[in-house]
């Protein structure tokens, strides 16, 4: 069936889950600030999501991986791959496996954030064609809480909320950040470095305003403190 005729009461016997359906690999190769940007992510934000938001963990965050939505003859038609995205209340690994895709029609739950990269002028993120374009299929079929769209070079950044009905644009606040009141967190642009790249990166905030630190941002702040107390952290 197509993804236009995809009707999910009928589900094969046994119904696909995430180790048989097949690992899509896209043709086009993830430049070096792509990957960085989606690592920094997910660094920035997993301790906080432990702590503030999904108890025990209970939370997977994609990078540049699948998420599968509807059973269809051409089954990336009913698949996306977004460059990160987040979904809550789910556990990280199914039976003691690493997840290898999620699989919506599985778990039934919507993702919470779900951002793209783009370079230029991101008309693929912003396509809003029935069952075919990206925002469409990030709207209508997965009902994603909050999309955005960060161009890499100008480090413009997009964010859409989830509406009834739709997906509306998010106004930024004073800072310039966009709230994630679903996460009680910020989603803005920060200039500076982050594995000796320099460049805008996206990245997250509380909902104070203050950023949420790297690994080494973390240390640092800690031999800070150390170093308060008269001690050395460096010394043996």
């Amino acid at each position: 069936m197509s993804a236009e005729e995809y009707d999910p009461r009928f589900f094969p016997d046994p119904v696909p889950d995430h180790l048989s359906l097949p690992r899509l690999e896209g043709t086009a190769l993830k430049t070096l600030p792509e990957h960085l940007q989606s690592v920094l992510l997910t660094e920035c934000v997993e301790p906080a999501l432990r702590r503030r938001n999904y108890g025990d963990g209970q939370f997977y965050v994609g990078q540049d991986s699948g998420i599968y939505y509807a059973m269809t003859d051409r089954i990336e038609d009913g698949m996306v791959r977004p460059d990160w995205f987040l979904v809550g209340w789910v556990p990280p690994t199914l039976d003691g496996e690493t997840r290898l895709s999620y699989v919506r029609w599985i778990e039934g739950v919507c993702p919470d954030v779900i951002l793209e990269f783009t370079r230029g002028d991101g008309a693929e993120e912003r396509d809003r064609t029935p069952y075919r374009g990206k925002f469409w299929r990030y709207d209508r079929a997965l009902r994603t809480g909050y999309y955005g769209i960060h161009d890499l070079d100008s480090g413009r950044l997009e964010v859409f909320i989830q509406v009834p009905g739709t997906m509306d644009p998010l106004t930024p606040n004073e800072r310039g950040h966009f709230p994630v009141r679903k996460l009680g967190l910020e989603l803005g642009v920060w200039e500076g470095e982050y594995h000796h790249v320099r460049r805008p990166w996206l990245r997250w905030w509380d909902d104070q305003g203050r950023l949420l630190p790297t690994a080494q941002e973390r240390a640092e702040r800690l031999a800070d403190k150390v170093r308060a107390l008269g001690v050395d952290p460096d010394q043996e």
